[in-house]
């Protein structure tokens, strides 16, 4: 089991606090890549928050490309820190080109073209 622990008093939001503990966990290597996590439903009665907070914080790291919802098996883990940082900051470059009027594909050109 995760030690995932939260302060209810902190300033930062639950969900990035749930969110950091899973990080942690998975840099630590508490949580490899391949393992299954707990389900939402269980963090949250362990954490006692709602578990609409955990999904939020678990759809966090999806996006980070640190976990992986897979119908059947559950949420495991995918990734490691170093994988996820580099899908983060991917999807601020992504985000950054759109707003500077770039589509993905002429980003991915752009990318490709690169020494």
């Amino acid at each position: 089991m995760l030690r995932v622990t939260l302060d209810h008093s902190e300033s930062v939001a639950l969900h990035d606090q749930v969110a950091a503990e899973i990080r942690r966990a998975i840099a630590d290597g508490e949580a490899k890549s391949g393992e299954r996590l707990p389900p939402a439903r269980d963090l949250a009665a362990i954490l006692k928050v709602n578990t609409n907070t955990v999904l939020r914080a678990l759809r966090l790291l999806r996006d980070e490309g640190l976990i992986e919802f897979q119908r059947g098996r559950g949420i495991t883990v995918a990734g490691t820190l170093e994988r996820g940082a580099v899908v983060s900051r991917a999807l601020e470059l992504i985000d950054f080109a759109r707003h500077h009027g770039f589509r993905r594909d002429e980003l991915i050109h752009l990318i490709q073209t690169l020494p």
